[in-house]
């Protein structure tokens, strides 16, 4: 057994390296008592929506709160569906459901593990039909459909222009989850530029639990919107929908952001690009190590249009169990994203979802695991990380399959 471990993620380090700016965040609150809402929480917002490249940021609770209220502020009703994906964390959903909205799901692409375009428009064009009234309805469950919630998941953005296509040849709301794709960027050649995450749809919902690529010390959100109507409304929503205290235009909720979370998320947003390069930078050397050790592990996959920023690193084995526990043995950490799709939770066990509804997300389930990835990554920690794996593959020989 190796003697020096490897996180999955080290939390600790980048604290300590911003220890003294962080805590100055800290004693400004202290010596101010500004807590809940002010400079702070602006500041951030201004900062974070030039990062990604939009008009507006509202900083929210949570990212489940930044997919709820996004939905809300679009024009979701309680009632309407709203497609995803079954390859995500329940956040998607809960946010959808918690709208008052039904989640329907669509397969994942076979390479990227994002939203297959394709089988979106299949879904639409082949489990849809048009109500009297002109509406587009789910014969599943009888409900128009609203909007669609793609998924940027482990940090690569989904191919978003077919996504976008298709949700203006049928009027649907496209809400982007970027929970886990903090400066991810997206070639679109209807465009023929770069966008950020958090960018090209009605509204983007950003995540900053404390292990994502920006994470606050503790619970924190965001959605990011060009659309100054869903910008306001979700100021309304986030604090029980006033824009005026004591003045409730509707019944909100209490989703607004920690000044001080903020204040936080604000000194970490200086870092964040270095941070993402020093992710690229190792997941390139992933690739050029397992390559080199003749390994069949398979790296994630990259497409031309995607700058991802690796919020997760990923690889597939028939073997994942045995694997894990090996890796374990050697002192590497390791974590599964997701064990059990969406569709097959028990959660949702009322939607009347079956196995074999998605093989590719179901498949995915049974394969995943992610491998240490961090901005403080050495490369002797990777060379262990690619070491070990390879001798597990030479020596159980699962077979490998993208």
């Amino acid at each position: 057994m190796s003697t020096a471990n490897i996180p999955f993620l080290d939390l600790v380090t980048p604290h300590l390296e911003l220890e003294a700016e962080l805590t100055a965040v800290f004693q400004k609150a202290l010596r101010t008592a500004g807590f809940i809402g002010g400079p702070m929480v602006e500041e951030f917002e201004k900062a974070f929506a030039s990062f990604c490249e939009a008009q507006h940021a509202v900083g929210v609770g949570s990212g489940t709160d930044a997919v709820r209220f996004a939905l809300m502020a679009a024009g979701v009703r309680p009632g309407d569906v709203v497609v995803t994906v079954p390859n995500t964390f329940i956040a998607t959903t809960e946010g959808i459901s918690q709208a008052g909205a039904v989640p329907e799901f669509v397969d994942v692409d076979e390479h990227t593990y994002n939203m297959d375009p394709e089988k979106l428009r299949q879904y639409l064009e082949t489990q849809c039909s048009i109500s009297a009234d002109g509406k587009l309805v789910s014969k599943r469950s009888q409900k128009p459909i609203t909007a669609i919630v793609p998924v940027h998941l482990y940090g690569q953005m989904v191919n978003m222009d077919p996504i976008l296509e298709i949700a203006e040849q049928y009027g649907l709301v496209v809400i982007e989850d970027a929970c886990q794709a903090h400066g991810t960027e997206y070639f679109s050649h209807r465009h023929n530029r770069w966008f950020k995450a958090g960018s090209m749809g009605r509204a983007g919902a950003f995540s900053f639990y404390p292990g994502k690529n920006l994470g606050a010390c503790g619970e924190a959100g965001a959605v990011t919107t060009n659309d100054e109507a869903i910008a306001s409304s979700i100021r309304t929503i986030r604090d029980h929908g006033q824009m005026k205290k004591y003045y409730h235009s509707m019944e909100g909720y209490n989703g607004r952001l920690d000044a001080i979370q903020a204040g936080l998320l604000r000194v970490k947003l200086n870092y964040l690009a270095q941070w993402n390069e020093q992710r690229r930078a190792h997941a390139l050397s992933y690739k050029q190590r397992f390559e080199g050790a003749g390994s069949p592990a398979l790296p994630p996959y990259e497409p031309d249009w995607s700058r991802a920023v690796y919020h997760l690193y990923v690889i597939r084995t028939d073997d994942r169990e045995k694997l894990m526990a090996f890796l374990n043995q050697q002192g590497v950490g390791t974590g599964i994203h997701y064990p059990i799709p969406l569709h097959l939770q028990a959660a949702y066990k009322h939607l009347l979802y079956r196995e074999g509804d998605f093989p590719v997300s179901e498949g995915l389930a049974r394969e995943i695991v992610s491998l240490p990835m961090f901005p403080q990554l050495t490369a002797e920690q990777q060379k262990k990380v690619v070491d070990a794996v390879t001798q597990f593959i030479e020596s159980k020989t699962p077979v490998l399959s993208r």
